[in-house]
């Protein structure tokens, strides 16, 4: 079977997948638009959650000051942590913040990446 650029363009568009994501859904779906995209969209859905995960846990350890979403090096979204609370309340602090960072987290399938600040100043990728 052959994949059309057009078919591997269409992908990419509502996807922001690379050439070769796209590529391989269409192949993984027969050629079907659709079904590679939602592949493409389910893939980065169980991504997102596996992230969003790693981050609430780090953060509950405390010592992090800012959440940031960064894509080929460009800081695209920074989210301040409130570490001055207590142990317990600091998930309360966050939740107003998990809308934007589930947001966020949707383009980690786009090639994002999640960085976490620490008091020290020092950063963890989130993978």
């Amino acid at each position: 079977m052959e994949i059309s650029l057009e078919a591997i363009d269409a992908v990419r568009e509502r996807t922001g997948a690379s050439y070769k994501e796209a590529k391989d859904a269409l192949e993984q779906t027969g050629g079907s638009v659709v079904d590679a995209i939602v592949l493409l969209e389910e893939r980065s859905s169980a991504k997102t959650d596996d992230v969003l995960e790693k981050v609430k846990a780090l953060v509950k350890e405390g010592n992090v000051t800012k959440i940031r979403v960064k894509r080929e090096d460009k800081v695209l979204l920074t989210i301040p942590v409130n570490a001055g609370i207590a142990g317990g309340l600091v998930g309360l602090a966050v939740a107003p913040w998990w809308g934007v960072l589930a947001a966020a987290a949707a383009a980690y399938g786009f090639n994002c990446k999640f960085e976490l600040v620490k008091d020290d100043g020092s950063s963890t990728d989130v993978e």
